[in-house]
């Protein structure tokens, strides 16, 4: 038995602007904005920092745990990766044990700037979190994975109509 869905948002009186998935989108774009901006000097994109730091931290090897960890297509990650080759950042190497693997490895260049990546990505993130105290900034999480649990639930159960839709005051649950 699920729990009721709150109505916070009625269609009659819905302004994009005041609903939280678009202020997280804001803060996530301003966020993707800056640090492309910042990394724009050592030639990578938002696109391509994220790969290179999954590669570079080892929680990708090939184009194909890549496109499952980054949450991306593969033809977008071949693309991303076709991009990170010509510029230097990277090199697909067959894999000796089974020729059909191709793994990828960082070339010295991309180890270089994939290892100013995390230092970046923590000062804009300190940055946008600027006034907060650490129990806020714990509490804001929190609620964020609630969010998070919420959206992966309807995801896992796509097909349950109960998960997703407001329950009327009329309706009882049983």
């Amino acid at each position: 038995m699920s729990p009721r869905t709150p109505t916070f948002y009625p269609p009659g009186t819905y302004q994009p602007e005041d609903s939280a998935t678009w202020l997280m989108r804001r803060i996530t774009v301003a966020f993707a904005q800056e640090v492309g901006q910042r990394l724009e000097p050592d030639g990578l994109t938002h696109a391509q920092w994220i790969p290179l730091l999954k590669i570079h931290k080892g929680v990708a090897t090939t184009a194909a745990e890549l496109a499952r960890e980054a949450h991306l297509d593969a033809a977008t990650v071949t693309r991303t990766l076709d991009r990170l080759e010509s510029k230097g950042f990277l090199r697909r190497v067959r894999s000796s044990q089974d020729r059909r693997v191709v793994n990828l490895e960082l070339t010295p260049q991309g180890e270089a700037v994939a290892q100013k990546i995390p230092a970046l990505l923590c000062d804009v993130q300190n940055a946008h979190l600027r006034g907060f105290t650490r129990d806020e900034l714990e509490a804001f999480k929190g609620l964020l994975r609630r969010v998070l649990d919420n959206a992966l639930e309807r995801q896992a159960h796509p097909h349950d109509h109960s998960a997703g839709h407001p329950v009327s005051h009329g309706d009882r649950e049983e």
